[in-house]
């Protein structure tokens, strides 16, 4: 059984008990909309897909997964450190891609968005290094 098989397996059920359906009324459903029928797991796809519908027509709201439209929030400090590497780049007259690539050959991660802290420190302290030796003097990093 697939995985979205069985969530949509899974979504019928909760469907049933959020409207308090009948076992009679479950089953005769599906036999309605699951050409004879009568239990969820012996449904095709486009069957559960119909069984679904036949259930928001009846009443069923599915709520979104509580993670659904949360967007994660960067910490102050990730956010100081990728402000770093912008000024660092904008100071070397290089762009973003630069820093990705340099993400790249450092933790085989194509994009600068994509490192964890340690990871993102490192590179900003890459990019100092950089600077001083090409004589763009940087002032130390403070916490």
């Amino acid at each position: 059984m697939t995985d979205r098989r069985r969530a949509m397996i899974g979504k019928l059920h909760v469907a049933r008990q959020q409207i308090g359906m009948a076992e009679e009324d479950y089953r005769a459903m599906l036999a309605r909309v699951g050409e004879g029928k009568t239990s969820s797991t012996t449904l095709t796809l486009p069957q559960l897909d119909r069984a679904l519908a036949e259930m928001k027509r009846l009443g069923f709201v599915p709520k979104p997964p509580q993670k659904a439209g949360k967007r994660p929030t960067p910490t102050d400090e990730r956010e100081r450190y990728m402000a770093k590497v912008e000024a660092l780049l904008a100071d070397a007259g290089r762009p973003w891609e630069y820093a990705d690539a340099t993400a790249k050959r450092m933790y085989q991660i194509d994009k600068v968005a994509w490192l964890d802290l340690a990871q993102l420190r490192s590179l900003m302290v890459a990019l100092e290094i950089e600077a001083r030796r090409h004589g763009r003097g940087t002032e130390p990093w403070e916490k």
